[in-house]
């Protein structure tokens, strides 16, 4: 593809740096859907935080530093990405407020929300899986 521009001539760009820069325009895109995502798990208990936290840290290490640098800096999530890449784990305080707005709105859930008994058993199964899951991660001291 050849684009003209009146005062510099022709400039040639090749299929596969086009190809390129619709990677890292997607990879930006599906990083940041992806971050959004995570952010809403937070607060949300059946959407999980870590998983999209994790997606939108690779989109953005394939697709643009500066982006990966701003998520890894980022003063509320950028220590627990750091951590959970490096294994290094969880302080006990991280540990307990994510068990507890899980519990808070499972429960809230389980008993306000739902009607039907099956569903409201499927919630604390999920719950109980969820606490077991943090409590095998390794608490950091501070």
């Amino acid at each position: 593809m050849d684009i003209k521009y009146p005062s510099e001539g022709t400039i040639s760009m090749s299929s596969h740096s086009i190809r390129r820069r619709v990677t890292k325009g997607a990879l930006v895109v599906a990083g940041t859907f992806s971050l959004c995502l995570g952010i809403l798990g937070i607060f949300l208990p059946l959407l999980p935080t870590t998983p999209f936290l994790l997606l939108a840290t690779a989109c953005y290490a394939r697709s643009s530093q500066r982006l990966h640098d701003r998520l890894l800096s980022n003063r509320w999530l950028g220590n627990h990405v750091r951590n959970y890449l490096e294994r290094r784990g969880a302080t006990a305080r991280v540990k307990v407020f994510i068990v507890s707005l899980l519990w808070i709105a499972i429960g809230y859930s389980a008993i306000v929300v739902v009607d039907s008994l099956p569903l409201r058993i499927i919630l604390i199964v999920i719950a109980v899986g969820v606490t077991a899951h943090i409590c095998c991660i390794r608490t950091l001291r501070q």
